[in-house]
């Protein structure tokens, strides 16, 4: 086999609550969602054959962010207005260090606030910045 650069997503969903400040609809007032997050690290697979194991993909993710989210009323938790936007930002800023190590790197994070929109980020514009 070749020795290609391959992407690796894991997919998570957690609940949260939250109310969109300075905001003119329906959003303003408190309501929920169940969102989706698909993480997606880019790398070379090592000598097993993969870029990063499902198992330890599952458990820094669930560390660093379902852990922080899940159940939890988010503008208690962020300072910024927690919209999909800002949030997947803030998704991306908590994993970068734990996903980017070697020839590995976090690639792409995008957050489904309900199942039909979502926000995403990906490292070219996240380097960009």
């Amino acid at each position: 086999m070749k020795d290609r650069r391959i992407d690796t997503t894991k997919i998570f969903t957690f609940d949260s609550a939250h109310k969109l400040n300075d905001y003119d609809g329906d959003c303003k007032y408190l309501h929920g969602h169940t969102y989706k997050l698909e993480v997606t690290v880019r790398g070379r697979r090592d000598s097993c054959g993969m870029v990063i194991d499902f198992k330890d993909l599952k458990a820094i993710v669930k560390e660093e962010i379902i852990s922080e989210l899940d159940h939890r009323y988010l503008n208690d938790i962020f300072s910024f207005n927690p919209t999909c936007e800002n949030m997947v930002e803030w998704i991306f800023e908590k994993l970068d260090s734990r996903l980017s190590k070697g020839e590995s790197s976090l690639q792409k994070i995008v957050l489904w606030e309900t199942p039909t929109s979502y926000a995403t980020l990906e490292r070219e514009e996240y380097d960009a910045s």
